[in-house]
Order: C-alpha cells, then sequence, then structure tokens
C-alpha cells in the first residue's frame, strides 16, 4: 500500500506542477520500480509496454473518430443541426439555449469528444446567441457544460478505452450512454428555461429570428439538415444492426463525412483537407502516447497488487454498495478536476473496476458512471478542457466561464447521482430483450 500511496503522490505533485500528463505517469511509473526494485517497471519495460499496449484493433476507432470529428466541425455539420433544433424549439421560453443543448446531444453522436463539441457548435451558437441578447458567459458556459455531452452520447472515445481495459463490449457500452446522455441533457434544458424565466428574453428579437427561418419552410430546413442528423443513425445504426464493427464504424464515419462536407454541402474545400488531417494528428497524438503511458502505470500498480489492495480496504471500511458508489464518485470528481478523461479512465479503471465487481456493479453500469463523473471534469479548474476552448472562442475569463457553469454542473450532477443509484437508467437498453 505505501508504493501506491508513494506512486500517486509523485503523480500529483507532478500535475500539480503543469508536468506534461504523460511525463506524469511516466514518472510516476518509474518511481514504483525505485521504490520496490525488484519490479521490471524500467524505462526498457515501460516502452515495451506502451507500445503492447497500442497495438489494439479497438483502440485504431479513436484516432478515426478524432478526423470524423474534424471533418464535420470544418465541414459545418453543427450549424445544420442547430438550424433543425431551432425550428422546433425557438418559440418556446428558452427554446434557443434548449436547442444549443439538443445540438451538442446529436454533435456529440458525430464526434465522441467533449472539447471537439464545445469547439464546433460554440463557433456557431455563441456570437448567434449573443446577437439575440442573451446573456455571452451564460452562452459560453452553456456551451461548455453541455459539451461535455460529447464523450457520453455513443459514439464516445472514453467508452472505447473503457471497453478496450476491461473487456466489455465496445457496442453495448455505446447502448448504455443513450439513456444517461439524454437524461443529463433534459436535465441542462429544464435549468435553461428556468434561468430564462427569471432572467428573461428579447422575445421580439427572438422571434423575428426563427420568423425567418420558418419562412424557409419545414421541408426546406428539414432537406438542409437530413444528411447532418443522419450521421449518428448511420454509425449507430451499422454497429447495432450488425453491419460493421464500432472501429469498422468509425472509419464509415470519415468518408461519410468526406462525401457530406465536401460532395454535397460543399463546405469543405479540398484544399482544407491536409490542415484537417493535420489538426486531427495534433489532437490525436498526444491522446494515443498518454494512453500508452497510463496502461504501463496501470500494469505497474497491477504487479504490486494494488487493486487487490485497494479492494479489500474499500469493502472493509464501507458496509454498503451505496457507500462504496459515493466513495468512488467523489474519487473520480475529484480526479476530474487534474486530468483528461482519457488519462483518468486508464489510469483510474484497473484500480476501480475490481472493487465495482467485488461489489456486484454491472461492468456496463459502472463504465457510465466513471465517464459521467469525468465529464463533469470538463469544467471545472484547474484543467477543465472545454473551459479552455469556451475560452478560446471567447475570450472571457476561465474562472468567469466557471462561476456561471455552477448551477448547470449541478444539474448534471443531480442526473449523476440517478445514473449512479438506478442501474436501469445504464442498463435497461443493451440488456433489452435478454
Amino acid at each position: 500500500m505505501d508504493a501506491v500511496i508513494f506512486a500517486f503522490v509523485v503523480l500529483f505533485t507532478c500535475l500539480f506542477l503543469t508536468v506534461p500528463i504523460s511525463a506524469s505517469v511516466g514518472m510516476a511509473a518509474l518511481s514504483l520500480w525505485w521504490y520496490v526494485p525488484r519490479l521490471a517497471t524500467n524505462p526498457a519495460y515501460l516502452f515495451q509496454a506502451i507500445v503492447t499496449t497500442l497495438d489494439s484493433y479497438a483502440l485504431l476507432a479513436v484516432p478515426l473518430f478524432i478526423l470524423s470529428g474534424q471533418i464535420m466541425a470544418r465541414g459545418g455539420i453543427a450549424s445544420r443541426m442547430f438550424d433543425f433544433m431551432t425550428y422546433f424549439l425557438g418559440r418556446y421560453k428558452g427554446g434557443l439555449p434548449c436547442a444549443i443543448v439538443a445540438t451538442c446531444m446529436f454533435y456529440g453522436a458525430c464526434t465522441g469528444a467533449g472539447p471537439a463539441v464545445v469547439a464546433a457548435v460554440g463557433a456557431m451558437a455563441i456570437p448567434f446567441l449573443v446577437k439575440l441578447k442573451y446573456d455571452k458567459v451564460f452562452v459560453t458556459a452553456l456551451v461548455a457544460v453541455a459539451g461535455g455531452l460529447g464523450a457520453i452520447i455513443p459514439p464516445s472515445i472514453g467508452m472505447v478505452f473503457y471497453s478496450v481495459i476491461t473487456g466489455a463490449s465496445v457496442g453495448n457500452m455505446f447502448l448504455a450512454g443513450i439513456l444517461p446522455g439524454i437524461l443529463i441533457g433534459v436535465s441542462l434544458m429544464i435549468y435553461v428555461v428556468f434561468y430564462c424565466h427569471r432572467k428573461g428574453e428579447a422575445r421580439d428579437k427572438i422571434d423575428a429570428a426563427v420568423d425567418a427561418l420558418k419562412a424557409k419552410g419545414f421541408l426546406k430546413v428539414f432537406k438542409d439538415s437530413f444528411l447532418a442528423l443522419l450521421t449518428p443513425f448511420i454509425i449507430l445504426g451499422g454497429i447495432y444492426s450488425g453491419l460493421f464493427t464500432p472501429t469498422e464504424a468509425a472509419g464509415v464515419s470519415v468518408f461519410y463525412g468526406l462525401i457530406v462536407s465536401c460532395f454535397i454541402y460543399k463546405t469543405l474545400p479540398f484544399k482544407m483537407l491536409p490542415r484537417t488531417l493535420y489538426a486531427s494528428l495534433h489532437s490525436v497524438g498526444p491522446q494515443i502516447y498518454i494512453a500508452g503511458c497510463c496502461t504501463t502505470l496501470a500494469r505497474a500498480l497491477t504487479l504490486i497488487r494494488a487493486s487487490q489492495v485497494i479492494t479489500d480496504y474499500m469493502v472493509s471500511t464501507f458496509d454498503s454498495t451505496f457507500a462504496i458508489l459515493l466513495a468512488i464518485n467523489v474519487f473520480l470528481l475529484f480526479c476530474g478536476m487534474f486530468m483528461d478523461i482519457i488519462s483518468s479512465i486508464l489510469i483510474t479503471t484497473p484500480l476501480l473496476w475490481p472493487i465495482a465487481q467485488a461489489s456486484g456493479i454491472h461492468v456496463l453500469h459502472f463504465g457510465i458512471i466513471m465517464i459521467c463523473n469525468l465529464c463533469i471534469g470538463y469544467v471545472t479548474p484547474p484543467v477543465g478542457a472545454n473551459l479552455n476552448n469556451a475560452f478560446a472562442l471567447t475570450g472571457i475569463s476561465f474562472l468567469k466561464i466557471a462561476r456561471a457553469a455552477v448551477p448547470m454542473v449541478i444539474s448534471f450532477f443531480l442526473a449523476l447521482m440517478m445514473i449512479t443509484y438506478v442501474p436501469a437508467v445504464s442498463l435497461t437498453i443493451p440488456l433489452w430483450g435478454r
């Protein structure tokens, strides 16, 4: 147990000192070798473990989904989704902010990553709503929080990594994320409606904007949005119909995004493709390298039976599954504050999954609990990837966005508690008909 504590002290000290995550994780793994010299976690072992970890067919889905997200972001897919949502919701109180949440949910089903949703939806929706006299800080915070749905609504890159570690079915993990994602989206919409009733809206400007959209007619809006809205159904429908695997679905999403953006909508010029590929590589390179380093640390902890020690401690300390889940939630919320979702999944899953297993928690249910918890980390300092993206879009200070996001995070957290203690929210769809 002393070695485990020592490794995590090294890890969080490095993170606190702003050492890059991959280097922090590598140093934590090497610290185990220094603390327990008989362990094989020397530099040669670390390199070999990284290469072995990345030799995975399932992980191939990660760079493909990232590339697909870049193509769709630059191809204007999000704006067409937003128009469709606005057509139906714009007349209602809080309708346009609710349309942002709905767009984040649909766009999340195309990209699988929270920051990508913030970048694509925020760049289009924030200026539009600010022109309609919505508070800029409120709208920015809403995009930052709702963007986290991109990691929950399937397909989710985080779910791919979790499945690789635990052996859970990637397809079933995707199914398990549908209802929790909808529940969190609805909880955010409820807060948005309450906020708009309390603060008021510039209905004259909003109605004029919605009237201009409705003047196009439903068929025109539907025709313009149809191929964009069809994207998640092609990806998920192909997986669950057995036409292709999740990894193949990622490849299909790339080609579908290219066809729609380059040849049908013609919003992505061919000269932009090299830049799109570069942006994808710039994003996926660090993630894959971090994945290798994190898995190496997890293997090192396994060698010293850390998961067994922690499991025994948790089971002996907490006398109920309710208390164990609460403790796990608190721990994951803390991890999400300091690490990105992929790093957190790769480091904590090998430690926490045996505890959940010993408590009789279903592997799919536990995976959704983990991912929903860690998505809150997208909008909690000091890391807050979505906060950083929102700051880059608007120039509003990191902490100002975080303060405005607090009520939305509370709504997110209430939904998380229901997901945690009502397993049916996660398990109803994947176990349907069994």
